[in-house]
């Protein structure tokens, strides 16, 4: 299973993509890089940082792009 994470910065800059389970414990750090203004996806095979799957549910993905923070529900089905 895995999940496509959409977004768009308005100017270049240092991104972290941080995904969490719903009791707010950190699952995996997806991205944490410099990307260029405009659209961009990620994608998550539903494993956390030790490379374990996760179980299917709702998870919270967070992100942060200078002093912009969004945080959002996503479901990750098997």
């Amino acid at each position: 299973p895995e999940t496509t994470i959409r977004f768009a910065l308005p100017q270049s800059g240092n991104v972290t993509l941080k995904i969490f389970n719903l009791s707010g414990q950190l699952v995996r750090t997806l991205v944490s890089s410099d990307f260029a203004a405009g659209q961009h996806q990620i994608v998550w095979n539903g494993r956390n940082d030790l490379g374990e799957k996760v179980a299917s549910g709702m998870y919270l993905y967070r992100i942060t792009a200078g002093s912009f923070v969004q945080t959002k529900k996503m479901m990750l089905m098997k």
